[in-house]
C-alpha cells in the first residue's frame, strides 16, 4: 500500500511538471500567476514545481511585466540551452540532419546525398549516423546534452511492442518501405549499432504533420489532414487532436489510394495511385524536356517555369491539379477535417500555382457540407518541416515526462553483421564533416519566428 502511495505521489509530481513545461513551451513566456490560471494548479504547487524546474535548469526567467498595483510579475520560459534535439529526414534523394536547441533554433545541419543505388539500407544507416555525429561536432556540444534523435522515413513504421521496449530504445522499430525497396527493415536495431543516443522513428508525413500541428498551419485545430507531396505522396491524419496511426501504423498512405482503376503504374507496384499522378517523380517522368543531372527540386522548379510558355507543360500541371483536387476531396469526405494543410517540398513549390484550381476541383468532387467547413492552405514551416517534425519526437517525450532524460543505451552491433550497418560507438566518421555540415550559429531560425513572419 505504501509503495502504491509512493507511485501515486511520483506520478502526480511528474504530471504537474509536464503540465507546466508544456504550457511554458507552447504559450510562454508566462508568469507564475498565468501558469496557475492556465493549469488549475494551486499557488503552492506552482511555486514548488517552478522552483524544481529552475533548479534543474529547465526553466529560466525571461523578463518581467507590470502588474496591477503590485510588484512586476516575473516571466518564465523553457531554457533553450537545457538540451538539444536532432532531426533526421530520410528523403528521396538525400539524408538531411539538423541539430536544434529546445526553442527549435537550428544550430547545425548536414545534407548527405544518396547515391544512384537509392535507399540501400546500409548506406542510409551510415549517412544518418555520420550526419548525427557531424552536426553535434559542428555545434560544439557534448552529445550527452542531446535529448534524442528523431528520424522521419518513407514507408510504414512499426513501433514494436511497448511492453518490451522503452521509448528511445529503438530496438523494435521496423520499417516497411515498399516504394524504396525496404521489406521489414529493422532500422532501429541497425541505428542502435552505431549510437547510444535515444532514437525515435516515424513516417516522414507524420513528423511533418506533428510540426505543422504544433507550430504551423494546423495549430489551433483538432481535426486536420497534413498532406505531404515530395517525390512521393503521404498524409498525417489528426483526429480530435491526436495523430491517427491505425492498427499497424500505416494510416495516412494517401498517395496509394486509387484514383483511376487500371491507371498509371505507381512505384509501389499498383496502378492508378494518386502518387503516380501528383508526386514530383511522376510529374518529371512525364516531361520529355526535364533537365538531367540536377536535383528534383531544381527540375520541378524548371517544370513550373516552363508551364508559362509550353502548352504541353501547362496541360500536365492542370491534370496534376485536377487529380490532387480529387484526392483532397476524398480526404474531406472521409475525415471531415477543419483544415487540409499542403506541405512537403514539392507541395510548397506547386501550391502557389495549383492551389486555386485544386480548391475548385476539391469542391466539385466533395460533399458540399463538409467541404464548406474545410480550408485548404499551404504549410507554414518550409521545405525542412520533416526534419523539424522529426526533432519534435524526442521533444514530445521530454515534455510529456516532465523533463525526464531518456536513458542512454550502449551501441549494440547486431550479432553476425559487419561494419556496413554503421560506425560503432565512439568511432570517427567522415563524409559529413567539411562541406556537408554547416553551423547555424548567429543565423538560427526559431520555428516560432518563422510562424510569426508567416502570419504577418
Amino acid at each position: 500500500m505504501a509503495e502504491r502511495a509512493r507511485r501515486t505521489v511520483r506520478d502526480l509530481r511528474r504530471g504537474n511538471r509536464a503540465s507546466l513545461l508544456r504550457h511554458l513551451y507552447f504559450e510562454g513566456p508566462l508568469s507564475r500567476q498565468e501558469l496557475g490560471r492556465d493549469t488549475g494548479l494551486s499557488a503552492g504547487s506552482i511555486s514548488n514545481v517552478v522552483g524544481e524546474l529552475i533548479a534543474d535548469g529547465m526553466v529560466e526567467e525571461a523578463g518581467a511585466v507590470e502588474s496591477d498595483g503590485g510588484r512586476p510579475r516575473i516571466l518564465l520560459q523553457v531554457a533553450p540551452g537545457y538540451g538539444y534535439l536532432v532531426g533526421v529526414d530520410v528523403g528521396e534523394t538525400r539524408v538531411r540532419v539538423e541539430l536544434f536547441d529546445l526553442a527549435l533554433t537550428e544550430l547545425a545541419s548536414a545534407d548527405l546525398p544518396l547515391s544512384d543505388s537509392g535507399h540501400d539500407v546500409d548506406l542510409v544507416v551510415r549517412l544518418a549516423l555520420e550526419g548525427i555525429e557531424a552536426v553535434v561536432r559542428e555545434a560544439g556540444i557534448d552529445d550527452r546534452e542531446v535529448l534524442g534523435v528523431g528520424i522521419g522515413v518513407p514507408g510504414i513504421v512499426e513501433q514494436g511492442d511497448p511492453r518490451e521496449t522503452a521509448p528511445g530504445e529503438g530496438h523494435g522499430i521496423v520499417v516497411h518501405g515498399q516504394t524504396i525497396g525496404w521489406d521489414a527493415v529493422p532500422l532501429g536495431r541497425l541505428l542502435r549499432a552505431g549510437t547510444d543516443l535515444p532514437l525515435f522513428i516515424d513516417n516522414g508525413a507524420k513528423t511533418l504533420g506533428q510540426a505543422e500541428m504544433w507550430f504551423g498551419g494546423g495549430r489551433g485545430s483538432g481535426n486536420v489532414v497534413i498532406a505531404l507531396i515530395g517525390s512521393g505522396v503521404g498524409a498525417c491524419v489528426v483526429a480530435d487532436g491526436r495523430p491517427y496511426h491505425g492498427a499497424s501504423s500505416s494510416a495516412g498512405e494517401w498517395g496509394h489510394t486509387t484514383l483511376r482503376v487500371g491507371g498509371r503504374t505507381c512505384r509501389c507496384g499498383s496502378r492508378g495511385c494518386l502518387e503516380a499522378y501528383v508526386g514530383a517523380e511522376a510529374l518529371l517522368g512525364r516531361w520529355p524536356d526535364a533537365p538531367q543531372g540536377v536535383s528534383e527540386e531544381t527540375a520541378l522548379a524548371a517544370l513550373l517555369a516552363a508551364g508559362d510558355d509550353d502548352p504541353q507543360v501547362a496541360a500536365l500541371l492542370a491534370e496534376a491539379a485536377e487529380y490532387l483536387g480529387a484526392g483532397i476531396a476524398d480526404l474531406i469526405n472521409l475525415f471531415n477535417p477543419q483544415r487540409i494543410v499542403l506541405g512537403g517540398w514539392a507541395g510548397l513549390l506547386l501550391g502557389p500555382r495549383l492551389l486555386p484550381s485544386v480548391r475548385e476541383v476539391a469542391a466539385a468532387y466533395s460533399l458540399h457540407h463538409p467541404c464548406a467547413q474545410t480550408s485548404i492552405e499551404l504549410g507554414r514551416l518550409g521545405a525542412d518541416a520533416v526534419t523539424v517534425g522529426a526533432a519534435t519526437l524526442p521533444l514530445a517525450r521530454f515534455l510529456d515526462t516532465g523533463g525526464e532524460r531518456p536513458p542512454r543505451l550502449p551501441a549494440q552491433r547486431p550479432a553476425g553483421e559487419g561494419d556496413a550497418a554503421g560506425p560503432g560507438a565512439g568511432e570517427e566518421t567522415g563524409g559529413a564533416g567539411g562541406g556537408g555540415s554547416r553551423s547555424g550559429s548567429g543565423s538560427g531560425d526559431p520555428v516560432r519566428n518563422r510562424i510569426a513572419r508567416a502570419v504577418r
